[in-house]
């Protein structure tokens, strides 16, 4: 059998990423709209050898929603887990529960065929180096201001917040994260974030970024303005259907994956170098205090991010090699 790209990708994201020993499970959960993805991993698990089990799922409606309960308890018996899923399951207290009880997981939401490809042949330990030593600038600081050519003007606290470096490599018990990734973020201190921001890259449930642009407006930690036409309206309609919590400003993250491009996939897009993005929303995987069913990604082109008053980017160029 002649090995494709998706399955020089699924070996990729096997071996390298998560690092699966031959005596280790694998589990695939994935759902009918991202259902090629999922069996490639299942399928070229098989062909390496490990013991792999494929489980398919009714899609969910929104980022952060639960799977099933049944689905959920299987996430506890695996030593590895993928979830390449239409709609992320990385915000949810199943992934919590099943990472502390030691399971490595690796979530996919959102994914492509082209994205995959692209992504998982990016170098991983040049972003691993990267995404750690971004970690340990932020956990420095207090104090983030990001400014934006098109009025982005938003600051707030991180003062005793944990970052978590997504980078890539997933080796040890109760690690997870996304892949394709590459990525530095934390969760703001709740009811600190005071500003604007204008989303002009891509928005998590609603795409690329074209004409018009997303501008929310927040005070004391809450978005409590969102205007930019049919989008805005989209987006104010997911958040209602949630609550006030919704509109939390959940997380603060850059982009160090320099393979990533804006595709309108947001697992892609917020990993992209020289981006930030803002999520509103679910903040307990990062260490917050705010816990519902949802959470959507805004990400923001060429920013300015100043750490403590000294420049970290500067107009989408990240001062840290």
């Amino acid at each position: 059998m002649k090995k494709t790209k998706l399955d020089t990708a699924s070996e990729i994201a096997i071996k390298t990423c998560m690092g699966v020993k031959k005596n280790e499970s694998i589990l695939v959960i994935t759902d009918e709209l991202k259902r090629e993805i999922g069996y490639s991993i299942h399928k070229n698990a098989l062909r390496l050898d490990y013991k792999s089990l494929y489980v398919e799922m009714k899609s969910g409606k929104i980022n952060g929603e639960e799977p099933p309960k049944e689905v959920a308890e299987l996430m506890k018996k695996f030593d590895v887990v993928f979830c390449p899923t239409a709609k992320s399951l990385t915000h949810t207290d199943a992934r919590r529960k099943a990472c502390a009880t030691g399971t490595r997981l690796a979530t996919f939401p959102g994914i492509t065929k082209d994205v995959m490809i692209r992504g998982m042949n990016a170098d991983y330990n040049k972003i691993s180096k990267l995404s750690i030593k971004l970690k340990g600038i932020l956990e420095k600081g207090s104090n983030v201001r990001i400014t934006t050519k098109l009025g982005t003007d938003i600051s707030f606290s991180i003062k005793g917040r944990t970052a978590i470096a997504s980078k890539g490599l997933f080796h040890k018990k109760g690690e997870a994260g996304n892949l394709p990734t590459g990525e530095t973020f934390l969760a703001p201190i709740e009811g600190t974030t005071n500003g604007v921001f204008i989303v002009d890259g891509s928005m998590a449930g609603l795409g690329l970024i074209k004409k018009t642009k997303l501008k929310i407006e927040v005070k004391k930690g809450y978005a409590i303005k969102i205007t930019g036409g049919i989008l805005a309206n989209k987006l104010n309609k997911m958040l209602d259907a949630v609550g006030k919590n919704a509109r939390n400003i959940a997380e603060f993250g850059i982009g160090t994956n320099d393979s990533a491009k804006l595709s309108g996939v947001l697992l892609e897009d917020e990993k992209v170098m020289g981006t930030i993005h803002i999520a509103l929303g679910n903040n307990t995987s990062m260490g917050g205090k705010i816990n519902v069913p949802i959470h959507l990604d805004g990400v923001v082109k060429e920013p300015t991010v100043y750490l403590d008053g000294k420049l970290l980017l500067e107009n989408g160029k990240l001062l840290v090699k």
